[in-house]
């Protein structure tokens, strides 16, 4: 009987959790005592569930206000900062004002959860896209016409260094132009245009397989590194939008959208070897490959549409654009009730540029942690680890000459990166203050060592792509939870910022490795 009646009444409040006292400012504690849950003066329950107006989770006769916490100047719980080591941050998180007063729609199909695993893969893919085409480029900058065994030439020697350096310092200053548009442009129209962007570059890249170069490598090699430096720059800003998008969400959200992100390098690195056996020439692997890129890139504009028309996800937008355009205090309007609140997600609000000062102060030790795990990876992948050769090269096989490179290197390190991600979903380990964080990051700087042996270095390349797929994406996720929630967007282009400033370093000290090699 007692069962049955708290789950009528949680039916009634489905927002209630122990931890929401973190957000609002209002504390709830539930009575379970039958005799505790209509006093003698409050109306029935019926009479409350009858009487829409009255529909607050304040005012259900089940609960009771306990004492509100002490609000600090920024308008939080104080003791709100610290968060429990370990635990699985505002998991069942609801929107914090008078949208959380409303039943919480559920993911049906979970199609939020796949079109945001779809979007990160989208993000990655272009770049994942150039780097695994090895085999191409080589033939492309090389000195040999042969289309079965593309020569080495200076160019293609340095070629994947470059590549770095052409796709991440781009990034960086795309994403400062990212965060100061955040106000000013809905993320639409920065995901959309970025989107569009790619795909007229991809579709160049793709008809370009066909041309015939050989006279002129060096204007090739350079068209190459501005395609990169263009495709890179929106990629972020198409990712920092969609990421800072995911903070209004629950956490499982933004972990879908980094989970996808590895599986784009998966993909490319199987699109990759599935090509290189089907295909008779370098060329015709490369056609099919860059054909599948720009198929998935028009299926992440077409499913990125039809995002905004999901319940579940104009829920958390909703409450987003809310949030953004600040909580209401008392006695002030409820969100819908004023233009300003009321607008569509990603409209522009009234402050142009987001508050930086306070989102470093909540997060420079995860967006430090962020830019050490990337900057080790970038150092090692794929500028080190494509140029192991198998120590049995000179057998000739094909799996020591044409497999071994897209296997062993980008199959196997992106394999382990999505593994490491995905494993964020149910561990959640160490948590956003612990000191466990960032002395995990620090000890992959092992990482950097190499050995002569082929099972050596396949072995720190899985080491490799789990440890950045897990110490990666937690502090990605950690980040915009930290923050008030109307900073949560803005922070999530922030620490989108710290990966790719980690890239950026990381790429420029591969170049002084390869050439020390």
């Amino acid at each position: 009987m007692v069962a049955g009646v708290q789950s009528l009444l949680m039916w009634a409040c489905p927002y209630w959790s122990p931890k929401q006292h973190r957000r609002s400012t209002v504390h709830l504690q539930f009575l379970s005592h039958p005799c505790q849950i209509h006093p003698p003066s409050a109306p029935s329950l019926c009479d409350r569930m009858d009487d829409k107006d009255m529909m607050r989770a304040s005012l259900n006769s089940s609960y009771v206000a306990a004492a509100q916490p002490p609000m600090s100047e920024d308008g939080e719980a104080e003791g709100s900062d610290e968060m429990e080591d370990g635990t699985p941050l505002l998991r069942g998180e609801q929107p914090a004002g008078p949208l959380g007063t409303r039943r919480h729609p559920d993911d049906a199909y979970c199609m939020v959860y796949a079109i945001f695993f779809l979007m990160g893969i989208g993000s990655l893919l272009p770049w994942n896209f150039f780097i695994t085409a090895k085999h191409y480029w080589l033939y492309k900058l090389g000195n040999s016409s042969d289309l079965r065994t593309p020569e080495m030439s200076d160019l293609g020697d340095y070629f994947e260094s470059y590549l770095a350096v052409a796709s991440t310092v781009p990034s960086v200053l795309c994403l400062v132009l990212n965060y100061l548009l955040v106000n000013r442009l809905s993320p639409s129209v920065r995901i959309l245009s970025s989107l569009f962007v790619i795909l007229a570059v991809f579709i160049v890249t793709t008809v370009l397989v066909k041309v015939d170069v050989s006279e002129h490598r060096t204007q090739f090699f350079a068209g190459t590194l501005v395609s990169v430096a263009v495709v890179s720059g929106a990629s972020n800003l198409f990712s920092g939008s969609m990421f800072g998008i995911s903070g209004h969400f629950p956490m499982r959200i933004s972990q879908a959208l980094i989970s996808g992100q590895a599986m784009g390098g998966t993909l490319s690195a199987v699109a990759s070897v599935v090509d290189l056996a089907a295909a008779n020439n370098v060329t015709d692997s490369a056609l099919a490959y860059f054909l599948t890129a720009d198929v998935f890139i028009l299926l992440c504009v077409i499913v990125y549409l039809l995002l905004p028309k999901l319940e579940y996800s104009r829920y958390y937008m909703l409450a987003g654009s809310c949030n953004t355009a600040g909580a209401p205090s008392e006695g002030t309007p409820a969100c819908g009730e004023t233009e300003g609140c009321g607008r569509p997600h990603g409209a522009p609000s009234a402050v142009s540029v987001p508050p930086l000062k306070p989102i470093l102060q909540k997060t420079w030790p995860l967006g430090l942690c962020v830019f050490y795990v990337f900057f080790i990876s970038i150092m090692i992948f794929p500028a080190v680890s494509s140029g192991i050769q198998s120590v049995n090269s000179s057998t000739g096989s094909p799996w020591t000459t044409t497999y071994f490179v897209p296997l062993t290197s980008f199959l196997l390190y992106n394999t382990a990166d999505f593994c490491g991600r995905q494993a964020t979903a149910w561990l959640q380990v160490p948590g956003p203050t612990s000191r466990a964080l960032p002395a995990l990051v620090l000890s992959r700087t092992v990482l950097t060592v190499l050995f002569d042996h082929d099972l050596f270095p396949m072995v720190f390349v899985i080491l490799l792509g789990l440890s950045n797929g897990y110490l990666g994406t937690l502090p990605m996720i950690y980040g915009p939870k930290v923050v008030p929630r109307e900073l949560a967007e803005a922070t999530g282009v922030v620490m989108t910022f710290f990966l790719t400033l980690g890239l950026a370093v990381g790429s420029a000290f591969s170049v002084l490795i390869i050439y020390c090699i």
